[in-house]
């Protein structure tokens, strides 16, 4: 099974960038037995574009739902470095589809952006409350530079997020209204996402 893919929009911030962008995905919201990957999605569970087109088709599910089985497995980090050696991404989009499901799993791809320095990984979440630890809940946590994180907002827990200092997202329903409120449209070019600019854009799809 080859875990990193491309989809559309990812070939063309590759040619845009002239890098190599490969991602990561889980299915959306829930697995075919009804496991919840989005724990904190509320109102983006109706009109989320991954569980549309291409999306629905029998194999693309089946494949989504291999990933989320292998991912809750204690090699999954093994088995993801060696992919990203064979694969050779200059970065990685962890989920197009699908969300950091525990701290556990989360923890997985910590350690695989720790094992993988010279890689970008970065990841859009609802999953901001993993993310927010204090330092009586965890101590040790820590995100290494080369993976970037940016707060989806429609969750259930966008209270937590600071738009002034995290690096977030918000939808807009036309490109003139997301560039007069100061963000940057991350639309086409997905690495826009990961800029200095902490104000991600994306157009309703």
């Amino acid at each position: 099974m080859n875990l990193l893919t491309q989809n559309k929009k990812l070939k063309n911030t590759s040619l845009i960038n002239k890098v190599r962008v490969l991602n990561f995905s889980l299915p959306a919201y829930k697995t075919q037995n009804n496991k919840v990957v989005c724990p904190f999605a509320k109102e983006c569970v109706k009109y989320c574009y991954a569980q549309k087109g291409n999306y629905r088709f029998p194999s693309v599910k089946k494949g989504l739902n291999k990933r989320y089985e292998l991912s809750k497995k204690d090699e999954f980090v093994t088995i993801m470095n060696a992919n990203i050696l064979l694969e050779r991404p200059t970065h990685v989009r962890i989920h197009d589809s699908g969300d950091f499901y525990s701290i556990a799993y989360l923890n997985k791809w910590i350690q695989i952006a720790n094992d993988n320095k010279d890689v970008i990984f970065y990841a859009y979440t609802k999953s901001i409350p993993f993310f927010k630890r204090t330092k009586e809940m965890d101590s040790s946590f820590l995100l290494p530079k080369n993976l970037k994180i940016i707060f989806s907002e429609g969750s259930k827990k966008d209270n937590l997020i600071n738009t002034s200092k995290d690096r977030h997202s918000r939808i807009f329903k036309d490109i003139n209204t997301m560039l007069k409120e100061g963000y940057i449209n991350a639309s086409d070019n997905d690495l826009n996402a990961i800029t200095d600019n902490k104000k991600v854009g994306l157009l309703l799809h």
